[in-house]
């Protein structure tokens, strides 16, 4: 009785092919795997819309011949920096993820309070040309040190001593709230506007700045929404290809 159970169990084990309604299954170590499927194909990665929008337009025939024609295909933009490319169900009721497109973009430092130095590079670096970014500069380019003050009872307003000209001095309120633009998507839409509150404080190593999101995240439907758009003005007259958000 040992014996036998022992040589089934073993037998289980042994890579075999088992056919189940109608479909050839690969068995090894008791797992199955669905034969004349592609189930493991590693997705392309690429770092633009273009890019993919080139593919499915120029490769993606070429890539589906053998099987005769493209399948319907899904292009789900996931979020602001990630664009998927994936096949309808499958005859196992399951997706190809046949590409991802994942954004470029700058690792910005926002929330967080930074020395005077640094948050200027990374204004002039990471953040488009804007009105609010000039008078952002300014401010925190020619603040003197120890001059920060609170202005008011309201948490946001505050005040600073800046730099006039070649010797004066002012007294300036600091903006608030800002309406920026930094590169926060792919590049080739339009990178979104977002409300930020400026803040500057004194401390032992001098001015600090620091950018605070105002706008509880908003601005990232909004860039979905204009990759969504920008993949259907593209991909318009595609056939078996729809773009989901």
């Amino acid at each position: 009785m040992i014996k036998e159970a022992l040589q089934y169990i073993i037998g289980l084990q042994q890579p075999r092919v088992e056919e189940i309604k109608g479909k050839h299954y690969y068995f090894y170590n008791g797992s199955p795997m669905l034969l004349g499927e592609c189930r493991t194909c590693d997705a392309l990665e690429i770092s633009t819309l273009t890019s993919l929008v080139e593919y499915i337009k120029g490769r993606l025939a070429d890539d589906f011949a053998a099987a005769g024609a493209v399948p319907k295909m899904i292009v789900h933009v996931k979020s602001e920096t990630e664009v998927r490319l994936v096949s309808a169900f499958n005859g196992d009721m399951d997706r190809w993820e046949i590409a991802t497109a994942k954004a470029r973009v700058p690792e910005i430092q926002l929330n967080r309070f930074m020395d005077q130095e640094n948050f200027i590079i990374q204004m002039q670096s990471m953040f488009i040309e804007t009105p609010d970014k000039a008078i952002v500069m300014q401010v925190a380019g020619n603040v003197e040190d120890k001059t920060v003050a609170n202005y008011g009872d309201d948490g946001v307003t505050q005040k600073a001593t800046i730099k006039s000209g070649l010797s004066g001095m002012e007294d300036v309120l600091v903006p608030n709230p800002v309406k920026l633009r930094p590169f926060r998507t792919f590049h080739e839409i339009d990178q979104p506007e977002i409300a930020f509150v400026f803040r500057m404080r004194n401390g032992s190593n001098g001015v600090s700045c620091a950018l605070f999101e105002a706008d509880g995240g908003a601005w990232k439907f909004d860039a979905v929404h204009s990759i969504a758009e920008y993949l259907k003005n593209e991909l318009k007259g595609v056939e078996n290809v729809a773009v989901l958000s």
